[in-house]
């Protein structure tokens, strides 16, 4: 049997992308090395926020596979990879996942097939690693055997409105003829696709996509400081803002920046920039100094919120509201929630949290105590912040019945909260 295409990673990019090429009516081989994952896809379950099970089992229907046999690889046109890029040591990417699906579609590569890289990394991760590895193991050659792409990835966790479907496509071939074939694969489901020049100006796309947000964020995040110094009120200014037709788009403040793209991916551009140019990408660094340094900002003042009541942080107990990274999704990746539980354990507090998407939660192995009774125990916290707004919320509310709230995301309007 031959597929359409074979996906290799089936997280929080790979699924979404092959639930869309089976709703276009193509043959969908999905691959992971995950037995766990493999296991429950085929079963019907789905791990991911978008997708539910009834959506696997459509999926399912619809012919795809999940799998951890590497030898189907080489029975589809066209092989995807979307697995994950963490950091490594010194800020670059971890390219240890990538070179991995790299190595099994090389094993399995045939004459004609299409090869995407959609994993985000630095400029030149598609030829200079990915190519000669392919090249290497498979004896055959880019731009002339096969065809050889990159394609950033654009999923947005929990967002309504733009989906695999109808967010536009970038995409950059190692030579035209590789993003022509791109291109026509991707017209197949998407319903707009970006060409560029080759796979670096597609690489670099991502990165600056992801950077503009990372540095208009820290920029907020700064501001929210020195304007509570000066008693203004940042949310009031930014919507004064906002009302400017042109030149101005809003970003606002919070308890620090989550999931993997904004706090991770400019990383990756900084990180090649100082490698290959040996200079410093100031604006990133300077942009990843304020951000990662917001959970701390905000322990300081709820550790002040205390102080001014004549009341001691260290024996306090505080209830965290929300501890994803992203409002009504369970992603937990990069969550400033995190660092700002340890910020105030270490403070001496006695950190509780309600979180409806999340069951359960561990700060390095050690169980965090989680509650049921929202209204209760918001009413009996020394302190209750706001760290994620989930649909769920009233935070209005919740401000009232609390003994101190501190709202973190600028959706209050009684005046019993305190915002960031």
């Amino acid at each position: 049997m031959s597929y359409d295409v074979v996906i290799l990673g089936l997280g929080y990019v790979g699924l979404p992308l092959a639930q869309q090429a089976i709703r276009a009516g193509m043959s969908v081989l999905g691959f992971d090395i995950d037995e766990n994952v493999v296991r429950s896809l085929g079963e019907g379950r789905s791990h991911v926020d978008d997708l539910s099970g009834t959506d696997v089992e459509k999926m399912l229907a619809g012919g795809f596979l999940p799998t951890s046999d590497e030898a189907l690889i080489g029975q589809a046109r066209t092989a995807v990879i979307c697995v994950p890029t963490p950091l490594a040591e010194g800020d670059g990417p971890d390219l240890r996942a990538v070179l991995g699906a790299t190595s099994a579609v090389g094993r399995n590569l045939r004459p004609g097939m299409l090869v995407v890289l959609e994993s985000t990394t630095y400029p030149g991760t598609t030829d200079e690693e990915v190519r000669p590895r392919l090249e290497q193991l498979s004896g055959l050659t880019a731009g002339i055997d096969f065809h050889l792409a990159f394609s950033p990835e654009r999923i947005d966790p929990g967002n309504e409105v733009f989906g695999a479907h109808n967010t536009p496509k970038v995409v950059g071939g190692y030579t035209p003829a590789c993003t022509d074939r791109a291109e026509v694969f991707y017209s197949r489901f998407v319903e707009t696709v970006v060409r560029t020049r080759s796979t670096r100006e597609a690489e670099t796309a991502k990165l600056l996509e992801n950077t503009y947000r990372h540095v208009n964020i820290a920029l907020v995040n700064e501001m929210a400081r020195f304007c509570h110094e000066l008693d203004i009120d940042l949310w009031d200014v930014i919507h004064a803002a906002s009302t400017k037709p042109f030149g101005f788009q809003a970003f606002y403040p919070g308890p620090g920046v989550g999931g993997h793209c904004i706090p991770i991916d400019p990383n990756y551009l900084s990180h090649n920039v100082r490698s290959k140019l040996g200079y410093p990408f100031r604006f990133v660094e300077l942009a990843q100094e304020i951000n990662t340094t917001m959970p701390a900002y905000v322990a300081r003042r709820a550790q002040n919120l205390l102080n001014a009541d004549g009341q001691a942080v260290r024996g306090a107990t505080v209830l965290l509201l929300g501890i994803t990274y992203k409002a009504n999704i369970a992603d937990q990746r990069e969550s400033p929630a995190a660092p700002l539980a340890r910020q105030l354990a270490s403070l001496g507090a006695t950190v509780a949290y309600h979180d409806p998407h999340v069951t359960t939660w561990e700060l390095d192995g050690v169980p965090v105590s989680r509650t049921d009774d929202l209204e209760g125990a918001a009413a009996s916290a020394d302190l209750v912040i706001l760290v994620q707004n989930h649909r769920e919320y009233d935070p209005d509310h919740l401000a009232r019945i609390a003994k101190r709230f501190f709202d973190t995301r600028g959706v209050t309007t009684v005046r019993e909260a305190h915002r960031l």
